[in-house]
């Protein structure tokens, strides 16, 4: 038997959908560039929301680079508006205090694609025969 979302699973489905438009819509920071919301982990007692971000850039990031830390900064400091939005928009008693974290799996997975494109363009070419015998048709 599947187990069921929980109820702090589903408020925190709801956060990440609501902190992506107000993100969009409403954070005018010139310093702030496309942001995409990641994942949200709201804690059991519903105290904090951990709020995993990424940069949509062209640039390998990580969670050192200024940019970064310029983004988490004015997420950081829009905390309590985007709080106060959040309590507006959900019709819930308790709205967790944000947390913005930056999540470097894009960054990550960019890296390990581009790692195996490489393996295998380096590997030998193949016979014909071989890759004939890879089709899922069967032999007559």
């Amino acid at each position: 038997m599947p187990k069921e979302f929980s109820r702090i699973d589903r408020i925190g489905d709801q956060i990440q959908r609501e902190l992506a438009q107000m993100i969009q819509r409403e954070v005018k920071d010139p310093r702030l560039g496309m942001v995409t919301v990641n994942a949200v982990k709201v804690s059991r007692d519903m105290g904090y929301a951990d709020v995993y971000i990424s940069l949509l850039t062209t640039d390998e990031l990580d969670a050192d680079s200024p940019v970064v830390k310029d983004s988490l900064a004015v997420l950081t400091k829009a905390a309590g508006f985007l709080r106060g939005q959040l309590g507006r928009a959900m019709k819930i008693r308790m709205i967790p205090h944000l947390r913005f974290h930056f999540d470097a799996q894009l960054g990550h997975s960019r890296r390990m694609d581009a790692l195996i494109r490489k393996a295998v363009a380096d590997l030998p070419a193949q016979d014909g025969d071989d890759a004939d015998t890879s089709t899922n048709e069967p032999e007559s």
